[in-house]
């Protein structure tokens, strides 16, 4: 009866818990599934940053065709200056402009003698924005022509910007913004900046727009800022990879050809807001850039060094002029006092400079470490460079501003 009973006990306890432990069973599995998801997410996670660093944006690398700035320039007149304007004497455009500004508002000034010096003539500059609309505004810059001393609290009248093609796209005026100030007393002057050349913010308003139909391209280029064979290759195969179509070619260094696909007809801008985000490694040639006024060299990553060995010393010539004054004995009748030239000639080399071997293929960073160990200067490390390239051992274009 005992044993009867223990095994209707243990049938019911397998009966009662098997479910549960076929649950227990399947939450274990399900969490070992998900450590192991969460430890490969965080073995990818670190590698994502490094890839995206690595690569630019297309919209970084080119320029779309059409979408682009056009200038504009204008001649003009700033009022309202504390006697710090242009001398109408030395400044006869100056006056010419302010007579035929006057005449126009009815004013004939042309039998008088004008002194002021509270007025500037002006050049103003600025750039239209792409697809810009009639009455949006532009901001302008305002630079003097005369001898004025400062623009500061000037007033910009009312000055017609024109183009290339001589057509007026934008009318300027307003207060002059200054970044700059002169200061002067009588033996002494402070200039901070140049406050001969101003800005107005918003002070242009846009009376004519650049007509370009842009969303009804079918063929559009991108044109490269650093024309490379190898990047306008890798932005076309981009772009063909995203578009899953052959849409875009490389014609040249500077150009990639871009064809509509049919899907995207008449909504270009999505098309050209998709493209733009793409990323891709640029390439560069290997360059070194060299100003010998101020010293400052920059090389790319990509500069390369064959053998090479590198030897820098001074050798210093110093000549020192010591004359002697030779007088004659005391109560001498028959000598007189008379200066004995003597040069003293000095020879040094130094000779704690060594010869350094620059082994092939050496990169950026061991180039500039192995120079510099060497003691070498920025100037005297123009010139070894420029050696070196005449050796035929630096594989790299050497250029000087």
């Amino acid at each position: 009866m005992t044993s009867h009973t223990n095994i209707t006990l243990q049938s019911r306890n397998r009966v009662i818990y098997g479910p549960l432990m076929i649950t227990l069973r399947a939450c274990k599995k399900a969490l070992h599934h998900i450590c192991v998801a969460l430890l490969i997410t965080c073995l990818l996670l670190p590698q994502w940053p490094s890839t995206a660093h690595s690569a630019s944006r297309i919209k970084d690398l080119v320029d779309f065709e059409g979408i682009r700035e056009n200038q504009l320039v204008g001649y003009g007149l700033v009022v309202g200056l504390n006697g710090t304007g242009d001398s109408l004497n030395n400044s006869p455009f100056t006056k010419q402009s302010l007579q035929a500004l006057l005449e126009r508002l009815g004013v004939n000034t042309r039998e008088t003698n004008l002194r002021t010096a509270n007025v500037a003539a002006v050049m103003v500059t600025g750039n239209l924005p792409p697809f810009a609309t009639q009455g949006t505004r532009m901001d302008i810059t305002v630079s003097a022509i005369g001898d004025a001393k400062s623009l500061q609290g000037g007033t910009l009248l009312v000055t017609p910007l024109l183009a290339a093609d001589g057509n007026t796209y934008a009318v300027g005026q307003g207060p002059v913004a200054i970044s700059g100030f002169k200061v002067e007393g009588e033996s002494a002057s402070i200039t901070r900046g140049v406050p001969t050349v101003g800005r107005i913010s918003n002070g242009a308003i846009i009376e004519r727009e650049v007509k370009y139909a842009l969303k009804d391209r079918r063929t559009l280029r991108l044109a490269l800022r650093n024309p490379d064979l190898t990047t306008a290759k890798r932005i076309a195969a981009a772009i063909n990879t995203y578009t899953s179509e052959k849409t875009a070619q490389a014609m040249d260094p500077a150009t990639v050809r871009l064809d509509v696909p049919y899907s995207y007809r008449g909504d270009i801008i999505s098309l050209l807001t998709d493209i733009e985000q793409l990323r891709i490694k640029p390439d560069q040639q290997a360059k070194v850039i060299i100003d010998e006024d101020t010293g400052i060299i920059v090389m790319g990553r990509d500069v390369k060094i064959s053998t090479v060995a590198i030897s820098q010393g001074n050798l210093t010539v110093t000549i020192a002029e010591t004359p002697v004054v030779s007088q004659p004995e005391a109560l001498s009748e028959t000598g007189e006092t008379v200066v004995v030239p003597r040069t003293q000639v000095g020879v040094t080399d130094d000779k704690d400079k060594k010869l350094a071997i620059l082994s092939s293929g050496v990169t950026l960073r061991d180039l500039v470490d192995g120079l510099n160990a060497l003691g070498i200067g920025p100037r005297d490390m123009i010139a070894i460079l420029q050696a070196i390239k005449s050796a035929g051992a630096l594989q790299a274009e050497i250029e000087v501003m």
